[in-house]
């Protein structure tokens, strides 16, 4: 059996179903908790969790995303997706933290939605 969003093979047993679809864990849970990039709590919570200086702890994957936009001057999401190797559920994810913590944001260029440092 395959995952319905994502295609990936699905043991037996581990299927979780949605919206009549078939789905496997990570994408079950990614239906189920959806990131939100613009959220005012975690905002103030990734404000209040940093240093005196506002320096806030940047996971790998942050720091990653932090450079290709540094280089780039800013990508679309699909095109960050590739250049980084996350998925694009995951890279959703990462995205919507470091908007919290105010190191991205997205603007429109030539009308194309484009994340870019802050």
């Amino acid at each position: 059996m395959k995952c319905e969003q994502c295609s990936q093979p699905i043991q037996e047993a581990e299927e979780r179903e949605m919206h009549g679809l078939v789905l496997c864990e990570d994408c079950y849970i990614d239906k189920l908790t959806p990131a939100k990039a613009c959220d005012p709590w975690a905002v103030f919570t990734a404000k209040s969790c940093s240093d005196k200086n506002g320096t806030v702890v940047l996971t790998e994957s942050q720091q990653k995303i932090l450079k290709i936009l540094s280089e780039t001057g800013g990508l679309s999401s699909a095109e960050l997706a590739i250049r980084s190797g996350f998925l694009p559920s995951e890279l959703e994810r990462e995205i919507a933290t470091l908007r919290h913590m105010e190191k991205v944001r997205g603007e429109l260029r030539d009308g194309e939605k484009i994340i870019c440092l802050w």
